[in-house]
């Protein structure tokens, strides 16, 4: 049996505020900082240890990493970042307020947005300096892989694709794998390896901060999931995600 471990990054200046974030590079406020700890120290306690880690290319997934891994007292172990384990991209909704939006467009088209399968976001429109081609650390990357915008589909896609050919490798050669990823990326990876149906999707909310542990069987399939910590706090966490008001994304 093998065993990985997921941390969704805790909360950044743009889910403080409560506005649609995706691809754009913000920084964890002092609370993301503390819930980033709170895993590396449940971790610990749980006897938990890594020999290779993966995350983002946004800081707020990097350095959920680094405090959970200064916890564990592994910064040295060998780390990886790609875009595809990148937020979903919002498109024109980034930098937008929920709220406002969700005024302006209605309940029912915003949780579509936010949390179906294959509904697409309004996407950027060419020269728009939020696209990622206008961004330094894409620069390698051909400009007609690099999304305007994404459903979940989307993010499941590229997702997918990173797993099979980056982390599953390193997994049969019996590595433990932690991910610092983000909400939206981790439930495209939970829909890739269970082959979830899209109603299952529309109510998966992935609380900050808790480390959820997969247990794979010898052909890397899942047998089961689970969260580690105190069962109140989980439980709190998870009411939390499953606030529309609060879940970062």
């Amino acid at each position: 049996m093998y065993r990985i471990v997921m941390i969704r990054h805790g909360q950044s200046e743009w889910n403080q505020k409560n506005l649609f974030t995706g691809w754009t590079d913000v920084d964890l406020t002092e609370q993301g900082i503390e819930e980033a700890k709170d895993a590396g120290r449940i971790l610990r306690e749980s006897e938990y240890t890594f020999d290779a880690a993966f995350a983002s290319v946004l800081q707020r997934s990097i350095k959920t990493l680094h405090y959970a891994l200064d916890e564990l007292g592994l910064l040295w172990i060998p780390e990886e970042k790609s875009w595809k384990l990148n937020e979903r991209h919002y498109g024109a909704l980034q930098g937008l307020s929920k709220p406002e939006t969700t005024e302006k467009y209605g309940e029912e088209q915003v949780h579509l947005w936010r949390r179906s399968l294959s509904v697409r976001p309004p996407m950027l429109e060419p020269g728009d300096n939020r696209l990622p081609e206008q961004d330094i650390r894409y620069a390698a990357i051909d400009p007609k892989a690099l999304p305007a915008g994404e459903s979940l589909q989307d993010t499941v896609d590229r997702v997918g694709e990173y797993w099979d050919e980056r982390i599953v490798p390193l997994i049969r050669q019996k590595e433990r794998i932690l991910i610092a990823a983000h909400g939206n990326t981790i439930r495209a990876l939970i829909k890739f390896m269970e082959d979830l149906e899209e109603h299952e999707l529309l109510d998966l909310n992935i609380p900050t901060g808790v480390p959820l542990v997969y247990e794979l069987d010898d052909d890397v399939k899942p047998i089961r999931r689970f969260y580690l910590g105190h069962p109140d706090h989980v439980e709190k966490k998870k009411r939390q995600a499953a606030d529309p008001n609060h879940d970062p994304d």
